[in-house]
């Protein structure tokens, strides 16, 4: 499976955060899944990237060409993909991804989680949205949305799910959650 992972080039303040984001990296490694991600080796996106490589797992970097070089080449990846704009990138990662995970992050990282659910609220995409939400990190995100369905402007989840831990998301991806829409 390729999964692509959203999060942010900062350094949250929560260890707990950095910690959940390296064991996703060995996780999505150790099961044998392809990381794809923003290409950076910084903040999340590092954390991440960095430890499914230590795991030998393979890691797929989409990063747009107006970085720095320094930044664009600053992890090794399996394979780095070279784009010109962040919605190239996003494009490309919504493409070649089955499954999409959310680490705790800033507007970025909302935007694309953002940018999925409307492809599959227009049925354009089909493919599961995981927010990790390390302790309630999304919950104000999740109350927005209630309130956009309680007022009918939300019309389904748009294959949104909320896990607590990072063995939630593939307990909920082996039940089949790359069949959500």
């Amino acid at each position: 499976m390729h999964i692509s992972v959203f999060c942010g080039a900062s350094h949250p303040h929560s260890e707990q955060i950095t910690e959940a984001a390296r064991q996703l990296g060995r996780a999505i490694a150790r099961g044998g899944h392809t990381l794809l991600y923003g290409g950076s080796n910084l903040g999340l996106m590092g954390a991440t990237s960095g430890a499914a490589l230590q795991e030998g797992g393979r890691v797929v970097g989409v990063i747009p060409t107006f970085f720095s070089d320094d930044i664009i080449h600053s992890q090794p990846v399996s394979e780095l993909v070279r784009v010109r704009t962040l919605a190239e990138r996003k494009e490309y990662l919504i493409a070649h991804s089955d499954a999409f995970v959310a680490l705790p992050g800033g507007i970025g990282t909302l935007d694309e989680v953002l940018e999925v659910m409307v492809a599959n609220q227009l049925h354009h995409l089909g493919k599961p949205m995981i927010l990790l939400n390390l302790g309630g990190y999304y919950n104000p995100f999740l109350v927005q949305l209630d309130a956009m369905r309680a007022e009918g402007l939300l019309r389904s989840a748009a294959g949104l799910v909320s896990v607590n831990s990072v063995e939630d998301i593939f307990k909920l991806l082996a039940a089949g959650a790359a069949e959500i829409s």
